[in-house]
């Protein structure tokens, strides 16, 4: 990831930091303390966990590697997901153990009522419009799998075995043009947008930060991966009919199959994919209370913050304005 540029006092504090880690860390404490703001919908913070997290995935250009286990940093982090999980928790509300997580996790999906993104750009967005949404998605999708992937190794036995076929898939079982995060860089270029990795980084805004985060701190704590798995199982229950929304979308603009393909590969995966995460993975995992109402608030946090994002980006359409922190998609 290039650096990006500051959204307030934290990140700044932070950014210094990393480029300098012989320095001190009391500016960076400092600014933490003084921070008492929601972080949710907070644009230095949602940064600032952003960066600190991409230090355990790909990297910040111009950053020791070292930083990664830096103990400074990990407090900062602990800190700032404190408030986050307190905060994700109120969003959601008090979650029952379900009699049936299989069927809570289906009906979950179902009962989803996030603005109609997919249903807009299908039959009147425009090429901006649907270039900006590309580049909301493109932090979590050019590393597609990636984080999910992470609870494989704190897996075992079936629900290890079924994740694994399903993470297969999203690596193109091997080939790279296959690869999803490869078709979604297809997709990208041929939008004539950059397709590097975090190339958008500073356009991105908060709430479409707080969902890629929101995966984030499932995927890189041992102990909510049950919550990994619930995040998993929407991501794939809710993507197969917006995949083929989008594809529409992308026709009646005038794009050819290869800018399609990644969503068209979606329309038939992902419906193979959901049936093997919930019943396979989910529906082993779900065998204590504590299993499922983690599963369940994996699964229902997921739906909340990406309802979220995607009511920023339907208020500012609606609004006539770009949805982007920084001008608006080229």
């Amino acid at each position: 990831m290039p650096m990006p540029a500051p959204r307030g006092p934290v990140s700044a504090a932070l950014a210094e930091l990393l480029l300098d880690l012989d320095g001190p860390a009391e500016p960076l404490s400092a600014a933490v303390a003084a921070h008492r703001s929601p972080v949710l919908d907070d644009e230095d913070a949602q940064l600032t966990l952003t960066m600190l997290y991409e230090l355990h995935l790909r990297g910040i250009r111009g950053v020791d590697d070292r930083a990664e286990w830096d103990l400074r940093l990990l407090e900062v982090r602990g800190e700032l997901e404190q408030r986050l999980e307190s905060e994700l928790n109120a969003l959601v509300g008090p979650i029952e153990d379900p009699d049936d997580v299989v069927e809570a996790l289906f009906q979950a999906s179902a009962d989803d009522d996030g603005p109609p993104l997919a249903a807009f750009l299908a039959r009147s967005g425009t090429v901006d419009q649907f270039r900006e949404l590309v580049i909301h998605r493109s932090l979590n999708q050019l590393r597609e799998a990636d984080v999910h992937t992470l609870g494989i190794p704190r897996l075992g036995g079936a629900p290890k075995a079924a994740l694994i076929e399903v993470q297969s898939d999203e690596y193109g079982g091997g080939r790279l043009d296959y690869m999803h995060a490869t078709l979604w860089a297809d997709l990208m270029r041929g939008m004539d947008l950059d397709s590097g990795y975090a190339a958008y980084i500073d356009s991105i805004p908060a709430p479409t930060l707080a969902a890629v985060n929101t995966l984030s701190y499932f995927g890189l704590h041992r102990g909510r991966v049950r919550e990994l798995v619930g995040h998993l199982c929407m991501v794939e229950t809710t993507s197969s009919l917006p995949s083929r929304q989008y594809s529409r979308g992308l026709r009646r603009l005038g794009f050819g199959r290869p800018v399609r393909l990644f969503f068209d590969e979606h329309v038939e995966a992902d419906a193979v994919h959901e049936q093997l995460v919930v019943r396979e993975v989910a529906g082993a995992l779900g065998d204590t209370p504590d299993g499922r109402i983690g599963l369940l608030r994996g699964a229902l946090t997921c739906l909340a913050v990406e309802r979220l994002a995607a009511q920023h980006i339907w208020a500012a359409w609606e609004a006539g304005r770009s949805s982007l922190r920084v001008g608006s998609a080229r």
